[in-house]
């Protein structure tokens, strides 16, 4: 995978994705930059959040199961020190539908073991906790 990033001055970069998508990104105003886009942590953070998400969906679509209604909220907990990398992320999933509980478990178990990118990217060191409608996942066994 690759990407073209510009420098736009100050500490904004404009970067063109693989597939042709345009990303702004930028630092605030405390940190030289304009606060004209996300900063890389909080791109960093949405895109384990869709990345989950967008595999929670199709697990549930080939279960044959309808979700009506889909968001998810997500938390990151970031070390004092440089480099402050994420060291705790909790996502909560908030559905709707005919949706047994254990079937949503298995999605998020799916994901989180197996298909997202962007999370076994993250995992070195990073402990994760999952919440479905505000009701915390003890386990995902």
């Amino acid at each position: 995978m690759k990407a073209r990033l510009n420098w736009n001055g100050g500490m904004a970069f404009d970067g063109l994705t693989e597939s042709g998508h345009r990303v702004l990104l930028d630092a605030g105003e405390e940190s030289g930059g304009a606060n004209s886009g996300p900063r890389p942590p909080e791109v960093l953070l949405h895109a384990a959040a869709v990345c989950t998400g967008m595999d929670i969906v199709l697990v549930l679509n080939k279960m044959r199961l309808k979700v009506d209604e889909f968001y998810m909220d997500i938390e990151g907990t970031r070390a004092e020190e440089h480099p402050k990398r994420f060291t705790e992320i909790a996502i909560t999933y908030y559905l709707k539908g005919d949706l047994p509980e254990d079937k949503v478990i298995r999605a998020i178990k799916l994901s989180s073991e197996t298909y997202c990118t962007v999370i076994h990217s993250l995992n070195a060191a990073t402990s994760y906790h999952y919440a479905i409608n505000d009701e915390p996942v003890k386990t995902l066994d």
